[in-house]
């Protein structure tokens, strides 16, 4: 049996309350792995991505449930550097990464109304067909759990809905694939302190692009995404566990106390049975009269 290298050793013993055993619980809670699974651990290169692989690798080796991993990465046209980046830091942790090459910030590069939302659906499309090529029929995402809490917020703040980014998903254009997030329950300050006790440099962003840019009150680049860290930084200061009750609240959903709410087409308003002194449960399609 392979022998544990170092930086997969400190995440049973110096991690293991904070990384490993809630990956674990991650993967128990929402039933991620079956026995025969074979998942495509997509690898992008930046840390939360190397740790998943880390963490998957270990899992396979151990679990009682038996699956196969492909470690796969996908290069959407990387400079040189970053590439050799990626190689080098699997190399260091032992991961044997399969890499395909495509062009898509070449093909999203004049593409003047958000070119981040379509090179992010490119790049999801190259992985689920090679993954599913490859005799797949998962793919593993590194999103953790503050990814989740922000992703809430900013569909509150900047969507105008509440939603959330669930830990598995059945891909609507592969049939027989999912998607799954296995660092769904792993905070991201925990993944930090892994990389910098193991004195690890990964890629940060490689991307041409940044998603939603705009200039701040002092001149600088900021987007969505890091308004909303920010805005959390400043709430942790009066309430440390605001991101658990924001997380709970995509779990404890009152449908009594909202307005409205929708299931695919389905549309439900509270005052379709109000004055019949029902709850929700009138049904309509979206629009229909609806303000």
């Amino acid at each position: 049996m392979e022998i544990p290298n170092q930086y997969e050793t400190t995440l049973i013993k110096t991690f293991k309350n904070d990384i490993w055993a809630k990956f674990i619980k991650s993967i128990k809670t929402y039933d991620l792995i079956q026995e025969g699974d074979k998942i495509a651990v997509c690898i992008s290169g930046g840390k939360d991505s190397m740790l998943m692989a880390m963490c998957m690798k270990r899992l396979q080796r151990y679990s009682q449930v038996p699956f196969e991993v492909e470690y796969l990465v996908m290069n959407p046209g990387y400079n040189e550097e970053n590439r050799q980046k990626i190689l080098d830091n699997a190399a260091k942790l032992e991961i044997p990464i399969r890499m395909f090459e495509t062009r898509i910030f070449d093909a999203v590069v004049n593409i003047g109304n958000n070119p981040c939302y379509m090179c992010a659906r490119m790049r999801r499309g190259h992985l689920y067909k090679t993954a599913q090529d490859l005799g797949c029929n998962k793919i593993a995402l590194g999103h953790h759990f503050d990814d989740v809490v922000e992703t809430i917020l900013m569909g509150m703040l900047y969507g105008s809905q509440m939603q959330t980014m669930m830990p598995k998903l059945h891909s609507e254009n592969f049939e027989g694939m999912q998607l799954i997030r296995p660092l769904y329950l792993v905070r991201e300050e925990a993944i930090i302190r892994w990389r910098i006790h193991n004195e690890l440099e990964f890629l940060q962003c490689a991307c041409r692009f940044t998603e939603n840019i705009r200039e701040d009150e002092h001149g600088g680049l900021t987007s969505k995404r890091e308004e909303v860290k920010q805005l959390l930084v400043q709430l942790r200061k009066s309430n440390p566990d605001v991101d658990k009750h924001i997380f709970r609240s995509a779990e404890n959903v009152n449908l009594q106390t909202l307005i409205s709410y929708h299931s695919g087409d389905d549309y439900h308003h509270f005052l379709d049975h109000y004055n019949e002194g029902r709850s929700i449960r009138g049904t309509k399609k979206k629009g229909d009269g609806s303000c």
